[in-house]
């Protein structure tokens, strides 16, 4: 079955580049140019993958991430003229999973989406159980869902992910590097600021939940799943 695409960017020469190249590799590429429509074409066809711009008319790029959050986990890749961090940050903030600042380049695109649809398959076709449990928390890649005291807690793909490998490797410290390394592939063309972002989004999620482990920060190296023993 070919993975569904959809493209929204108001620039129509993006969307006709990135689907030309995109149909090449066997996707299924649907195009919209606004925010609102954008919605309508989500809630319609129901895609694999989002490639989102960030600067558009009616409703911009954040809005239309923040409320595809508010119903689904799927894999949103922002795309933004703009390279400040902060609107990098801003939107993975919103629940984007990664970002790319244009001009790019198209084999750029494509790698990194096939590489977001090949590292959910793997944990969708691998039989064993990909539950993490520690007091008050599950973290499950076969489900993609975060329950907090026995409630699913809506959270990124990424997130996810990144919650999974640091609690299965329990007082273990990681570099950021380390963590973009394991958690998004060496396909991976963004910076170490993105791994922040992720965890003060989780610590946001976790704060106060229990007393028997934390994500904690190792100054000058980068961050652990601290449980107590």
């Amino acid at each position: 079955m070919q993975n569904k695409i959809l493209i929204v960017d108001d620039d129509k020469n993006i969307c006709e580049l990135l689907k030309l190249y995109l149909e090449n590799e066997g996707y299924n590429i649907t195009t919209t140019f606004d925010g609102n429509s954008a919605l309508e074409k989500f809630k319609e066809i129901n895609p694999d993958i989002i490639l989102l711009d960030v600067m558009m008319p009616v409703k911009d790029g954040l809005e239309v991430c923040k409320e595809v959050r508010k119903t689904s986990n799927i894999p949103i890749i922002m795309l933004t003229a703009k390279g400040e961090t902060f609107d990098k940050v801003l939107g993975l903030e919103l629940g984007a999973d990664d970002y790319i600042v244009k001009p790019f380049d198209t084999k750029e695109v494509t790698a990194r989406v096939k590489a977001v649809l090949r590292r959910r398959l793997s944990v969708e076709t691998k039989s064993e159980n990909k539950e993490i449990l520690h007091e008050s928390l599950s973290a499950n890649l076969n489900k993609y869902e975060l329950k907090v005291n026995n409630k699913i807690v809506e959270t990124p793909p990424k997130e996810l992910e990144l919650l999974y490998y640091l609690a299965s490797n329990p007082n273990r410290v990681y570099t950021r590097d380390q963590l973009l390394d394991e958690v998004w592939g060496f396909e991976y063309y963004g910076d170490s600021r993105t791994i922040d972002v992720h965890i003060k989004r989780l610590r946001e999620k976790l704060e106060g939940v229990s007393e028997k482990w934390a994500l904690k920060t190792v100054w000058g190296v980068g961050y652990k799943f601290e449980v107590s023993e």
